[in-house]
């Protein structure tokens, strides 16, 4: 054994030396010289830094009457489209010569012009069983393009009554042949076509009449495409029978009464208020769609009701998800009109409803995820209301509650009925022990925007930032109305109410736009990681020296009987965002990322250009 250790420790020895080496051979011939590298440009930080400019906007001059509300964009023909409620009509703006450079003053522009684009008032739909039927037209209530197809949605005279989605096929100049008519549910209040185009979904939100002797109830229509043409008769998904439930441990039998349904929807966190015997379908009022990238799958906003409803488009069913509640102890919140201007603080046992307005979806590894507009939104009808204000929960002449110990010494400690007891609720939610002591408050609305996964889980809310960001930029104007330029009024309602909202993608990053329907901000997120989200930027186009009163609650909102004085109202720029639309750079009539928004207050329709600096 010690003779083989030796050799094998002389051979490894021998190998590891120079002697069994060669010679160097001669020097190889030089290779020819490789081509000069490109110049990298230099890394970006992130959250990037985006310039916003405005590119041009086209004016209605109508005040306070929903002059611009619903917009969409048309590619070929380089135009946006725009729901003008006032005239009930489209309103085709050409974008064809839009500039790079921000115009002179964005709050005052009207380099736009537009082409008006009308729509009968009346047409013939097919019924189920195949004959014709002549339906009467009242407004427009919102439309989608695909392509070169353009589908309106118009509610019924009587708003409790069918509407119907009508479809037309543009041309290269925007204008539009009609191809047909199809029958809709009542009040059909959004549509949207799928990525694919085979079909169109319709969320008809089925409001009640203010007297509640008509309450229809909320459904989605589908119209299937083929090869282009809708079909005659539209699938309905039922918030009664198509409802599904996707726990293990419930049977048919658990939720086969509309009794059971509720009860069972209550206590996962659905917000029901109404009149007694309303039924669940008549509570669910669908808002706003939006669809997975495949096609598959959409989800609904069901905004009073702080829920959104998961549609299955392979299976025709709708699963209700709650939201859950936002708990102001952890968040700072202004809620009083009567306090300082911005005067924030954090209120435990206060909390918000959600209840988004507009939701959007996006990908992200292969998921879907939904961001939406937290609004709020009450019932607030004639022959019924939730709305109340906190300091009449504990009048004598009013609800005549008790607030427990820890509220009603957050009551005091905020300034009592000019403080938190300005603050108006849900009165639906007061007192669920019925025990006459009030422990939590429930306001509408996050004040917020949120990203939830595709099983409407949530992955992020922006807590307080646009009441801080807002105010910290625009100081006493913080949380002002869009009919006056009077600073704090909104605080004791749903702040700037986040109303309108899209995502686009800009540079290989996904961004949310949101816009606050009273106050007129615009804020800017970098979603592309949902879990990583970032604020990027803030812009309001407003000018608030203007000095000018309107109340579109009237007929006339600028009617100077009623003591209205709309004179300086075109200097004060754009007054109630209702709807985004992002427009990819690859689709831009400029070449850059726009922002299409319709102003439903100033009548005016803004276009943005968004690029990184």
């Amino acid at each position: 054994m010690l003779k083989r250790s030796l050799l094998a420790l002389s051979i490894v020895s021998i190998l590891s030396g120079c002697a069994l080496e060669g010679d160097d051979g001669a020097a190889g011939a030089t290779g020819p010289t490789g081509q000069t590298g490109q110049t990298g440009q230099p890394g970006k930080d992130l959250p990037r830094e985006l310039n916003i400019d405005v590119v041009g906007r086209f004016n209605t001059g109508i005040y306070g009457k929903s002059a611009a509300e619903i917009v969409q964009f048309h590619k070929a023909s380089n135009s946006a489209f725009a729901i003008n409620a006032a005239e009930n009509r489209i309103e085709v703006i050409s974008l064809a010569n839009l500039p790079i450079a921000a115009v002179g003053n964005g709050i005052t522009d009207d380099s736009l012009s537009s082409v008006p684009f009308t729509f009968p008032d009346s047409v013939t739909v097919k019924n189920s069983d195949g004959t014709d039927v002549t339906v009467a037209l009242g407004e427009a209530n919102s439309i989608a393009i695909y392509g070169d197809m353009l589908a309106i949605a118009v509610a019924a005279p009587l708003k409790t009554d069918n509407g119907a989605v009508l479809f037309y096929s543009l041309s290269s100049t925007g204008t539009g042949s009609f191809i047909k008519a199809v029958a809709a549910g009542a009040l059909p209040d959004m549509l949207t076509f799928t990525p694919d185009g085979s079909k169109v979904l319709v969320a008809n939100e089925g409001e009640p009449d203010t007297d509640y002797n008509a309450d229809p109830e909320g459904s989605i229509s589908l119209i299937s495409l083929t090869d282009g043409v809708p079909a005659d008769v539209a699938t309905s998904i039922n918030l009664t029978t198509d409802m599904a439930f996707s726990s293990d441990l419930l049977s048919a039998s658990d939720y086969d009464t509309d009794a059971k349904r509720r009860a069972l929807l209550q206590a996962a966190g659905v917000k029901f208020a109404g009149p007694a015997g309303t039924t669940v379908a008549q509570d669910l009022e669908p808002e706003y769609i939006t669809v997975a990238a495949d096609s598959k799958k959409a989800w609904v906003s069901l905004q009073e009701a702080n829920a959104i409803g998961i549609i299955d488009l392979t299976d025709m069913t709708i699963e209700i998800k709650a939201l859950g509640m936002k708990d102001w102890g952890q968040y700072l919140i202004d809620v009083s009109n009567e306090d300082e201007v911005a005067s924030f603080r954090k209120l435990p046992n206060v909390y918000g409803l959600y209840q988004p307005d507009s939701i959007a979806s996006y990908q992200w590894n292969g998921a879907t995820f939904i961001v939406s507009a937290n609004e709020g939104d009450s019932r607030d009808w004639d022959a019924y209301s939730e709305d109340i204000r906190a300091a009449d929960i504990i009048d004598p002449d009013e609800l005549n509650k008790t607030f427990s110990t820890e509220l009603q010494a957050l009551y005091d400690a905020t300034g009592g009925d000019d403080g938190l007891g300005r603050l108006k609720v849900t009165a639906a939610l007061v007192d669920p022990d019925n025990d006459g002591v009030v422990e939590k408050l429930y306001a509408y609305g996050a004040r917020s925007f949120s990203i939830w996964d595709q099983n409407v889980n949530m992955v992020f809310d922006s807590g307080d930032d646009f009441g801080r960001i807002s105010a910290a930029i625009l100081g006493n104007n913080f949380n002002s109305a869009h009919t006056e330029n009077k600073g704090d009024n909104r605080s004791d309602d749903k702040g700037g109410e986040p109303e309108a909202i899209d995502v686009g993608t800009i540079e290989g990053r996904t961004y949310a736009f949101i816009a606050q329907e009273r106050s007129g901000d615009l804020f800017i997120y970098d979603v592309t990681n949902p879990f990583q989200t970032s604020f990027v930027s803030h812009y309001i186009n407003r000018d608030f020296s203007a000095d000018f009163e309107l109340d579109d609650d009237l007929a006339e909102p600028c009617d100077t009987a009623e003591g209205m004085d709309c004179t300086e109202v075109p200097l004060a720029g754009d007054l109630g965002p209702e709807s985004i639309k992002f427009v990819p750079a690859s689709d831009s009539p400029n070449g850059n990322p726009l922002l299409i928004i319709g102003n439903e207050v100033s009548g005016s329709v803004t276009v943005y250009q968004v690029t990184e600096q």
